[in-house]
């Protein structure tokens, strides 16, 4: 069943809830319904002997993406070994965004909490295309990219429930939350990368940047289990390389990178909170020694030390949101917002988000209230 749960047409965007629920075919009939539904798209042919070598490795790694797809596959009346199903609908894309990771050992009330920004582009598909390849974005019709993002709560009847939000894949997601407390959430890795335009590679056996978040939360419970997930997991990139915080209800966390030359890397938290924004914390460990900023990168130092100066002893929840208010993208000719806040509470088991509506008269940010969602059951 879908709803709108914040914006509308007057708005800039329009926030649609979703919830799937039955076997994990049935949940990826009900995705795939929906993006009929809302879009144009279908399957693409795909080579066999590849995609059937990728079929295997999520039968054998992510079962429960494997039977997702096919669900998908039947909507659409294809295989889904000659037939790409994934992607539903959309470009594979990364975001700006800050993150913060709040301990309980250093918070003023012994809670841990994950806030975070997601800053993106407000063009259209084609204008941003246009954009990050170095051209001038053309007026057009198109809608933003991020204007229609889903809240998905998933519950399966035989795996591990979540939520959810995704800006343009119904089968991938941003951020979420599942029924164990682990948090995840993606950032672009490395804004200054960007500037030579997205990798657009073909669909190989593992996952790609979108997908990850959702394999995490479906296979896994805590940190260990995603720390070891992750290191034995394939990964390529379709769009633009991203790094991830990931956090559990025990109050542990980490952030997953890899190098440019496929080396991985699990960053462990020092004392007191975790902050990450856009640059590869691999290679720039101390937030003393960051470079300045320049055209391309998105003020993401600038972001980090503010964040740092801000997060040091621990933060509560209204602490924490201003902290992230601090570095929110709000104004200004540039094409990009931040576009919602989430701060997540994992004992809870909860995610509390407000959504970017468009700017007042004098230019402000318009935001809807903040809405709490479980954490799918």
């Amino acid at each position: 069943m879908t709803s709108v749960i914040a914006g509308g047409p007057d708005d800039f965007m329009t926030v649609r809830y979703l919830t799937v629920r039955g076997s994990q075919r049935e949940i990826g009939r009900a995705l795939a319904e929906e993006a009929r539904a809302v879009s144009r798209w279908a399957p693409q042919p795909a080579d066999p002997a590849v995609n059937a070598g990728r079929m295997a490795w999520f039968a054998k790694n992510w079962p429960q993406h494997h039977e997702r797809l096919l669900g998908v596959a039947e909507v659409f009346g294809v295989d889904a070994v000659t037939s790409y199903v994934e992607g539903l609908p959309g470009l594979p894309g990364g975001s700006g965004c800050s993150v913060v990771w709040s301990p309980a050992s250093t918070g003023p009330d012994g809670r841990t909490r994950i806030g975070r920004n997601y800053d993106f582009f407000t063009m259209g598909v084609t204008q941003l295309i246009q954009s990050i390849t170095g051209g001038s974005p053309e007026p057009s019709d198109e809608p933003p990219m991020a204007s229609q993002p889903y809240v998905i709560a998933t519950i399966p009847d035989d795996g591990m429930a979540s939520t959810v939000i995704t800006m343009n894949e119904l089968d991938g997601c941003m951020e979420g939350i599942n029924a164990a407390g682990l948090t995840v959430a993606l950032l672009i890795a490395d804004a200054e990368a960007t500037v030579a335009g997205p990798a657009m590679s073909a669909p190989q056996a593992g996952v790609n940047e979108v997908q990850l978040p959702r394999f995490v939360l479906d296979t896994c419970e805590d940190v260990e289990q995603a720390k070891k997930a992750l290191l034995e997991a394939e990964q390529y990139v379709t769009g633009v390389a991203c790094h991830y915080l990931i956090a559990d209800g025990s109050g542990r966390a980490f952030v997953w990178e890899r190098g440019d030359d496929g080396s991985r890397h699990v960053i462990e938290p020092g004392k007191g909170a975790m902050c990450v924004t856009n640059y590869p914390l691999h290679r720039h460990p101390d937030v003393s020694d960051l470079p300045e900023d320049n055209e391309h990168s998105f003020r993401t130092y600038e972001r980090s030390r503010t964040l740092a100066d801000l997060t040091g002893d621990g933060l509560s929840g209204t602490e924490l949101r201003g902290a992230l208010d601090a570095v929110a993208f709000t104004e200004g000719e540039e094409p990009w917002r931040t576009l919602w806040r989430s701060v997540f509470e994992p004992e809870e088991r909860t995610m509390t988000t407000r959504f970017y509506l468009g700017e007042d008269a004098e230019g402000g940010p318009r935001y809807s209230e903040e809405i709490v969602f479980g954490s799918g059951r």
